[in-house]
């Protein structure tokens, strides 16, 4: 049986903060010459298709949002509330083009609509 110290969690989460330190200190020693090429793919896309829709519904508990328009798949992702939902989204859309969340602030993702009461539309500001 393993202890607590030795669980698997724990080496994701170290392994998760040493990835979000490390994309930190790149950002930080190269500048805008850093710039992953998933947030300039993600602006293209934006720009060629527009918003992306989620339809929202509510499972067991959770609020989970499914894209309704995503060219390259699906996205899913969910949230205890709506807010976490909100923020469970934007880092959906993060990874969906493989920008590191270091880069949330350049994405600049935002919710652009409640189309319906169960839909809403994201694209950068």
């Amino acid at each position: 049986m393993l202890d607590e110290d030795d669980s698997p969690w724990k080496h994701a989460n170290l392994m998760n903060i040493a990835k979000v330190v490390r994309d930190y200190v790149v950002k930080i020693l190269l500048g805008k010459a850093a710039v992953p090429s998933g947030l300039r793919e993600m602006e293209r896309y934006f720009r060629l298709y527009g918003p992306i829709t989620f339809d929202e519904s509510q499972d067991d508990g959770l609020f989970v949002a499914r894209s309704a328009n995503f060219r390259y798949g699906s996205i899913v992702t969910s949230g205890a509330t709506r807010q976490e939902l909100d923020t469970s989204i934007r880092d959906a859309l993060l990874t969906a083009f493989d920008i590191p969340a270091s880069y949330a602030r350049e994405a600049a993702l935002r919710k652009v609509g409640d189309a319906r009461d169960r839909q809403a539309e994201y694209a950068p500001a």
